[in-house]
């Protein structure tokens, strides 16, 4: 397996709108580079690249939402750090293989598939790979 690059970091917060005053302006950025909601996982997010890696602010669009789960537990702060791979269900084989243990399995999003490798096993970081082909010009 070959990891490409980082592909992610996001950070967990309470509230979108209060983050994005906090980050921007030391991130040089007047708006997200990315926004969006991803329903299934119950997710507000702004995505600011720094050269070629993601920076996320999320924001929980429910109580029950794995990042309003986090931050009851821990608090606001670096959630999880995401590595992009070719292909995520091979990466995931040959890291089972391995002896990693997943949450659950690949899941979708937008053309592509990511899998999150548990806690327990990484240190306790929450890490993702990914294989969507970000458009990063």
């Amino acid at each position: 397996m070959k990891l490409n690059k980082i592909d992610h970091i996001c950070i967990a917060v309470k509230d979108l709108e209060a983050a994005k005053k906090i980050w921007e302006p030391m991130l040089g950025k007047s708006e997200p580079d990315d926004a969006y909601v991803d329903e299934p996982e119950k997710i507000n997010v702004a995505r600011y690249m720094v050269g070629e890696v993601g920076f996320e602010l999320m924001e929980s669009t429910s109580p029950d939402g794995d990042v309003a789960k986090f931050i009851e537990k821990r608090g606001e702060g670096i959630m999880l750090i995401s590595f992009n791979v070719d292909n995520t269900r091979k990466a995931m084989a040959e890291l089972k293989e391995k002896g990693y243990p997943f949450i659950g399995g690949a899941r979708q999003f937008r053309d592509c598939e990511f899998a999150f490798l548990h806690p327990k096993k990484m240190n306790g970081v929450l890490t993702e790979l990914i294989d969507y082909k970000w458009d990063e010009e």
